[in-house]
């Protein structure tokens, strides 16, 4: 598969709307997070050298920094993503006559949706980052703003929740009890801690807007 970041957005969802197993939903609340990202940067870039809010200039900038950089981790995950279910779909395609080769594809599969699983958390990882950031600009950016600040919490929050529900499908058929219980609790805990800043750009972003 080419670069998924490399297609127009009229390519990218087209693919969704497809048949194909990838890019899915996986690879979407990726996309989805790397906008939320974006929305920090700019929300950074509309405060950063504005008389009025001198006192946060730098925070605005170191912030907007690490917002771009967020972006681009989550644009590379799309594809991180469907690579990794893509290798779900190939172990179907596996025999499975002799009990050889049953015993080989259930191996495969096993390792399969443990990949599957990783990509996914990687997401919400990134989200997370991106929330903990918009949650810094809160009060200190351009209130004009503030709306845009809300939308990229719910982008990332989008980000963080889709990530969850690719973790948890894959997490279902996977057979090692300590591997799930550890990316189970790894999980909770990001969408733990990623909800409660998603609620607190919420509750700023409403006041400023009115």
């Amino acid at each position: 598969m080419d670069q998924l970041v490399d297609k127009t957005l009229r390519e990218f969802t087209d693919l969704l709307a497809s048949g194909e197993p990838t890019p899915g939903g996986g690879s979407s609340a990726a996309m989805t997070g790397a906008q939320g990202a974006a929305l920090v940067a700019m929300v950074c870039a509309l405060t950063a050298g504005r008389k009025k809010y001198e006192e946060y200039d730098a925070l605005a900038r170191r912030t907007r920094i690490g917002a771009m950089r967020v972006q681009a981790a989550l644009l590379e995950a799309m594809d991180l993503d469907s690579r990794a279910y893509e290798g779900v779909v190939a172990v179907f395609a596996m025999p499975k006559e002799t009990e050889g080769e049953k015993a080989a594809r259930r191996a495969a599969m096993q390792q399969a949706l443990k990949d599957s699983t990783l990509s996914p958390l990687r997401t919400m990882e990134l989200a997370l980052e991106g929330l903990t950031l918009a949650a810094e600009m809160c009060g200190k950016c351009n209130v004009n703003a503030a709306s845009d600040l809300a939308v990229a919490a719910l982008s990332l929050r989008t980000a963080l929740e889709g990530g969850w529900a690719n973790v948890r499908i894959n997490l279902s058929g996977i057979e090692d009890a300590a591997f799930t219980g550890e990316y189970d609790e790894k999980g909770r805990r990001l969408l733990e801690q990623g909800r409660s800043l998603a609620d607190e750009v919420a509750r700023w972003a409403g006041s400023a807007i009115g």
